[in-house]
């Protein structure tokens, strides 16, 4: 569990305290650019003005405003966010424990593996055993980027995560579509469930990589030649018979099954490509 802990703090299991460290569980991988001045080709400078002294902005002297009225502002430092009277600035205190399939996958946010302090390990490697084996998701909260976050700490692979959930005003479920009116005929029904049943299979996510990034370093690589890179061609997006369509899916599917697989494994976005390795060492270099 590499890198440096974002967080650190206890554990509160009724009177049971585990001392634990944050750490990210994950990492975005897209590349990255600069904003550049069409013209002349050079960077553009993103600078923190003050308009009414006319002068550039060190960090040093920025702090948080909240606009009370128009035009007026009550300003906020480091030190008043951490006088905040919240418990849960260093203390994750369990509430309740739910099961994971009563959480909609529409409130996690953000994964975070807690690792355990030295004189904690029995007391994490409980609290992660009862969570395995009761199948259970402990609910609580936590102070994280100034900001108390409702969470869900659950047992994975050995080791407890601690993912940070949306609170219920901040999740959108308004819907725009009324389905009442359409009817599904029996056919259509029993294709469509043939389908899934054909392409249904475990989830490995070893099998699945960032295509967009691939194509994007690609295309980078190419403009660095000088090439040029053919626009793939348009689907087509007419109107076509639902079952008809249905059909000669189910065919398909049964086609590459018959064949030797469902589905080709992808590449995994672990293998760097040749591209992709002269790309690193150009920028190493």
């Amino acid at each position: 569990m590499a890198g440096r802990a974002i967080w650190s703090g206890d554990i509160s299991f009724g009177l049971v305290t585990i001392p634990v460290k944050l750490h990210s569980a994950t990492s975005e991988k897209d590349i990255s650019f600069h904003l550049i001045h069409a013209t002349c080709g050079t960077r553009i400078q993103q600078k923190r003005w003050c308009p009414t002294d006319d002068v550039e902005v060190p960090w040093s002297e920025i702090v948080r405003g909240y606009e009370y009225a128009k035009g007026r502002y009550v300003t906020l430092t480091d030190e008043d966010f951490k006088r905040l009277p919240l418990p849960s600035t260093h203390l994750v205190d369990l509430t309740a424990f739910v099961e994971a399939s009563e959480i909609d996958p529409v409130y996690y946010e953000r994964s975070y593996y807690l690792a355990p302090e030295e004189r904690g390990r029995k007391a994490y490697a409980l609290l992660l055993e009862a969570l395995a084996e009761r199948a259970l998701v402990a609910i609580a909260t936590v102070t994280l980027r100034k900001k108390e976050q409702l969470c869900a700490i659950r047992a994975h692979e050995g080791t407890l995560l601690l993912d940070t959930l949306y609170y219920p005003d901040e999740v959108r479920l308004e819907r725009e579509v009324d389905l009442a009116t359409v009817k599904i005929g029996a056919d259509e029904r029993r294709m469509a469930n043939t389908l899934i049943d054909l392409l249904r299979k475990p989830f490995d996510p070893a099998e699945y990589h960032d295509r967009y990034r691939e194509a994007l370093g690609e295309l980078i690589d190419a403009k660095l030649e000088g090439k040029e890179i053919a626009a793939p061609p348009r689907r087509e997006t007419r109107v076509i018979d639902l079952s008809d369509a249905l059909a000669r899916s189910v065919a398909a599917a049964k086609g590459r099954a018959r064949a030797g697989g469902r589905t080709k494994t992808p590449r995994s976005a672990s293998a760097p490509t040749r591209r992709t390795r002269r790309r690193s060492e150009r920028k190493a270099g």
